[in-house]
């Protein structure tokens, strides 16, 4: 038995071996490069993904949005204000400096200093020296969500970056759309090293043989990514065997990848909600909440995702997504054209009324002829659309100026959690405090509001979901949005490529974790 064993260790032993010699490059293609080497400089989905191959964070979210730990071993709570992380020791930079919990502070001070990712840590008052190994994480009142913003810190070499370059710049400059030292030279934890890069062109990743986790599966040795906007020529290029790996699909080839027995297609149900909002300032109709729940029962959001999106969406009767701590699983979608005419009568509005509706056509998968079928349910309770859809340049300038009765928006949350979407969109609108930013409807419900910002200060997981799970039901009661759907997200590689492991809904795969057999 233990030869067995022994023997059966030895095959395995051999074709790790042979996957990790026939693992040299791996070939992909995104729609889009990331704009630059500095991982603060821009927070965006290019931005993340490059972080997550160069640079490594403290704690990630694993596939079913639990928090694993990565630079950090393990963590544990001090008090309502203060996460302690203790830090792998030994791990090293590209530079071949040691990771300390010195440069854990030096990234946070940084990041404070980032336009796009300051706004994620304005809760926090520092970051506490414990020991060389160990840091305190500190918010300036109790937060339930120090975890989820830890994702965000990805401790850069600090030493790397001190100094000045050959421009006599300092090198920690943090400079948006500039040519610093940061935007084109990078010292990360991560699996991969930069070691070629033309804008626009071509990026080419090394990896970094003193890479610290020694128990990742990862046995790819270069990747060469290639940026390929048009989706089209994208799915061509894996079609064909040009490349291993592509992202995103497009929904009009899915179907086209499904057949071809050479190629795996990987989805995934995504966290990014696709709503209407009603605006109540514009139209008196919408005040009244019948009215509202009429709409919400005239639309066949499930029939959208079915035919419109084939299938590439997920029907939504809330914000909260499958997994998110708010999520409510007693809410579904709710279409009844009976209903909703019912409603209408009830309402005083039999006979309908006019509107006017906004929606991008190159934002949201498919945008334009989700309004359009939107616009056509409409018609069947006696709501007469006028709709007008533009590019996202010009939309956005529209949707500030709450240009029409309905506007499409679609969000994801910066944190993974359940109360952003309601602080961005449903909270009364608040210049001072930025509440209802993204509130094109102007809904405003003062007990929302209020048990949304408890929310924010109760550090109990279960008492915190309760709370988020309610302000859901209200707002369904309320039908205080037009729910849609989830936007799925789709990958597809070569057979030998394993990419169903390493992908997940934020949408960065852990490239560093896959293997090619």
């Amino acid at each position: 038995m233990k030869r067995g064993v022994t023997l059966m260790a030895s095959v395995a032993l051999a074709a790790t071996m042979s996957f990790g010699a026939v693992a040299k490059t791996l070939k992909m293609a995104y729609d889009a490069d990331p704009v630059s080497l500095d991982p603060h400089e821009q927070l965006s989905g290019g931005t993340l993904q490059l972080s997550h191959m160069v640079f490594d964070p403290l704690v990630r979210w694993d596939r079913n949005l639990k928090v694993e730990g990565r630079l950090a071993e393990r963590w544990e709570r001090i008090d309502n204000k203060t996460v302690r992380f203790f830090l792998h020791k030994g791990v090293k930079f590209h530079s071949g400096n040691e990771l300390t919990a010195l440069d854990v502070k030096w990234t946070f001070n940084r990041l404070r200093t980032s336009p796009d990712f300051k706004a994620i840590f304005a809760p926090f008052d520092e970051v506490k020296v414990v020991d060389k190994y160990t840091i305190d994480l500190v918010t300036a009142e109790p937060y339930p969500l120090t975890l989820n913003a830890a994702t965000y810190i990805f401790p850069m070499d600090s030493k790397f970056y001190t100094g000045f370059d050959n421009n006599n710049k300092s090198k920690d400059a943090l400079v948006k759309h500039g040519n610093s030292y940061a935007s084109t030279n990078a010292s990360g934890t991560g699996a991969f090293m930069v070691t070629k890069r033309e804008q626009g062109v071509r990026v080419d990743f090394k990896r970094f043989d003193q890479y610290w986790d020694k128990k990742s599966p990862g046995n790819v040795k270069e990747i060469v990514l290639t940026p390929i906007k048009e989706a089209p020529t994208r799915v061509a290029a894996l079609l064909s065997g040009d490349v291993d790996f592509i992202a995103p699909v497009p929904p009009t080839d899915l179907d086209r990848i499904k057949k071809d027995p050479k190629v795996d297609l990987v989805t995934i149900s995504g966290t990014r909600i696709i709503t209407f909002q009603l605006n109540q300032q514009r139209v008196e109709a919408f005040k009244n909440p019948k009215v509202r729940q009429a709409i919400v029962y005239a639309i066949n959001n499930e029939g959208i995702a079915k035919k419109i999106m084939r299938g590439f969406a997920t029907p939504a009767a809330q914000q909260s997504p499958k997994g998110y701590s708010g999520f409510n699983p007693n809410l579904k979608p709710r279409y009844d054209l009976n209903k909703a005419k019912q409603l209408m009568k009830e309402a005083g509005y039999e006979k309908g009324f006019s509107v006017t509706m906004m929606a991008p056509n190159n934002r949201y998968v498919n945008d334009a002829k989700i309004a359009q079928a939107t616009a056509s349910m409409l018609a069947k309770i006696n709501i007469k659309v006028d709709l007008k859809t533009m590019p996202k340049a010009q939309y956005w300038a529209e949707f500030d100026k709450r240009a029409a009765d309905i506007m499409m928006i679609g969000w994801h949350s910066d944190t993974e959690d359940s109360a952003n979407f309601t602080e961005f969109l449903l909270m009364c609108p608040d210049k001072e405090t930025g509440f209802g930013q993204y509130n094109s409807g102007n809904y405003c419900n003062p007990a929302v509001d209020k048990l949304v910002i408890q929310s924010g200060k109760e550090t109990d997981p279960a008492k915190r979901a309760a709370m988020l799970q309610k302000v859901e039901q209200m707002l369904y009661d309320d039908a205080a949005f037009v729910p849609l759907h989830w936007q799925d997200l789709a990958w597809a590689s070569k057979k030998n490529v394993k990419i169903d492991p390493i992908v997940n809904v934020m949408n960065f795969p852990y490239l560093g974790d896959l293997v090619i057999e």
